[in-house]
C-alpha cells in the first residue's frame, strides 16, 4: 500500500487507510517524536481531525509505501525522516490498544496477526463458584 502525504491530507484519512490494511493497527500521530523502546506521552498526541501540515515540520509531498514486512520501527522512521511526523504504532488487546514501542522489531505482519489473537481471545468471566460446606 501506499500513502499519500500532503499537507491538507487529515490524520483521520491516513489512520482509517492503514487501518484497512491492518486492521489490528493503528497509526497515532504525535507532536515530538518518541524515543526508541519508550513509550510516546499521550499529552504529545495530536488530534485525528488535525490535517499533516499542521502536524509536520517537513512540507513536501509525496508517498509512504507500507508493506506488511517492514518493521514497526522502519515505518515510525520513514514517516518521520521523509516527512517530519511522529507517529507511534498501536496494536489491538481485547478493548484494549498498547503502544508497540516494546516491539518495534516486529513486522506490521505480525504485530497485526498478535492483535488478531489477542482480540478473539475468549476470556471466562464467570468466577468459579466456592463450596462452603
Amino acid at each position: 500500500m501506499k500513502i499519500t502525504i500532503n499537507d491538507s491530507r487529515k490524520i483521520n484519512a491516513i489512520q482509517k487507510e492503514f487501518n484497512e490494511v491492518f486492521p489490528y493497527l493503528k497509526l497515532e500521530f504525535f507532536s515530538k517524536a518518541h524515543t526508541k523502546g519508550v513509550a510516546s506521552a499521550s499529552r504529545f498526541m495530536k488530534s485525528n481531525t488535525k490535517t499533516l501540515g499542521e502536524c509536520r515540520i517537513i512540507h513536501k509531498n509525496g508517498h509512504v509505501a507500507i508493506n506488511p514486512s517492514m518493521t514497526v520501527g522502519d515505518l515510525e522512521q520513514a514517516f518521520q525522516d521523509r516527512y517530519g511526523l511522529s507517529l507511534q504504532v498501536f496494536r489491538k488487546s481485547g478493548r484494549s490498544w498498547l503502544e508497540t514501542s516494546a516491539t518495534d522489531g516486529w513486522t506490521l505482519e505480525k504485530q497485526n496477526a498478535e492483535g488478531e489473537a489477542l482480540s478473539n481471545m475468549q476470556y471466562d468471566t464467570k468466577r468459579p463458584e466456592m463450596d462452603l460446606e
